[in-house]
């Protein structure tokens, strides 16, 4: 069993920086809307439900309550952060691999796993499981060893072949992971507790991306449709059209519907689409809502009840029943806005936790707080960049 790598010293020139430079919401570079009094905060000073944005350049971490700037770390590079999977931690992608980062206490842990072209973070019953395309390795780890600085037991399997993947650790210690080489992705496979094959599916083109519905289904998605891993056994629903990529998907525990995005047209260089899809885990089908507006991939979230959320490129975000596909709800998030070319530009990113959306809005260099249930903007601030990635710390997965 694989361990991650400690990091003995910090290395580079954006982690020595890293310790020394701090940004609170009193400095000339950020403001918030209710221009709060001067923050009394301290390089030591913990900050609770922390949110960690990234920038080009570095991560922003600020208080989720009042969406205070905390600090400034800067990090040279394209980083991507997701939840760890506790009340302190997120995992950082860099260009290394993927890096523990405490962000209640603005601070990188010495938990590392290195490897070329860190891809997806998965939280899901109590284990978190991070896929390493240009290895294919999988590492599983429960989120809750991560107290203290100490270094996860970790679970580690790695892919036939690297390739874009995902994977995701059940709770009874099955494992479902992608099948795919760098040129073609076909399917999945599940292992047992031991790393033992029990089950393969590779009917699912261009694989890409999962969820986890109620019940602990898994949600897969092709180029045709989606494929389940339900009760043992694999099953795909079929996508109403040819080709149908949905790539992207978002669960909750709480809904056996799955959301996804829905794209048709294989030649775009890049799709717009307005359509979105709701896979019923209960009757394998499919369901397409036309929201009358596009979105990306950044754009799909879960809500405390399990409604489905979409942010749309009108600024619109989109409280979606998810058995009836209404949209029940539209809160004015941001301003108008269009998806970049490249998918490592910024654009307004959705994070969601319990009860509270947050929204960025890059290109005026905010953020901002809603409250799911009523609609109303909580807060909001400007900060001295625009950001690209969001999220923060979750448990309770």
């Amino acid at each position: 069993m694989n361990k991650p790598t400690r990091a003995r010293t910090l290395t580079g020139t954006a982690l020595v920086l890293a310790a020394s430079m701090a940004l609170t919401a009193c400095g000339g570079d950020a403001s918030s809307d209710a221009e709060p009094k001067k923050a009394k905060t301290s390089e030591a000073a913990r900050v609770d439900n922390p949110l960690v944005a990234t920038f080009d350049g570095g991560l922003y971490v600020l208080d989720g309550e009042t969406l205070k700037p905390a600090k400034t770390i800067e990090l040279p590079g394209f980083n991507r952060v997701n939840p760890a999977g506790d009340d302190d931690h997120v995992v950082i992608s860099t260009d290394e691999g993927f890096r523990v980062f405490d962000a209640a206490r603005q601070t990188f842990t010495d938990t590392e796993f290195k490897g070329a072209k860190p891809g997806h973070v998965v939280r899901h019953g109590g284990r978190t499981t991070l896929f390493t395309d240009g290895t294919g390795e999988v590492n599983v780890f429960d989120p809750a060893e991560l107290g203290d600085g100490a270094e996860p037991r970790t679970r580690t399997y790695t892919s036939a072949e690297p390739h874009h993947g995902v994977a995701i650790e059940l709770i009874d210690g099955e494992l479902v992971t992608t099948l795919g080489t760098e040129e073609k992705r076909t399917g999945a496979l599940v292992l047992d507790k031991d790393n033992k094959e029990i089950a393969r599916a590779e009917n699912c083109p261009g694989v890409h991306g999962e969820a986890a519905a109620k019940d602990e289904v898994v949600g897969l998605g092709c180029e045709d449709g989606v494929l389940l891993y339900k009760d043992g056994k694999f099953t795909k629903v079929d996508a109403p059209d040819d080709y149908a990529r949905t790539g992207n998907q978002a669960g909750s525990d709480v809904s056996p519907v799955l959301l996804g995005d829905y794209k048709t047209d294989p030649e775009a260089e890049l799709e717009r689409p307005t359509r979105i899809s709701l896979i019923d885990t209960r009757t394998a089908k499919m369901k397409l809502v036309d929201l009358g507006t596009s979105y990306s991939f950044r754009s799909l979230a879960r809500g405390p009840h399990g409604e489905a959320l979409v942010l749309g490129t009108n600024g619109v975000l989109h409280v979606i029943d998810p058995e009836t596909g209404k949209v029940e709800k539209r809160i004015d998030a941001v301003g108008d806005w269009t998806e970049p070319l490249d998918w490592q530009q910024p654009r307004p990113t959705l994070f969601v936790r319990d009860h509270t959306a947050y929204v960025s809005e890059p290109g005026k260099r905010r953020l901002h707080a809603f409250d799911l249930d009523s609609g109303e903007r909580l807060t909001s601030v400007t900060l001295p960049q625009g950001t690209n990635e969001l999220s923060g710390t979750v448990a309770g997965h």
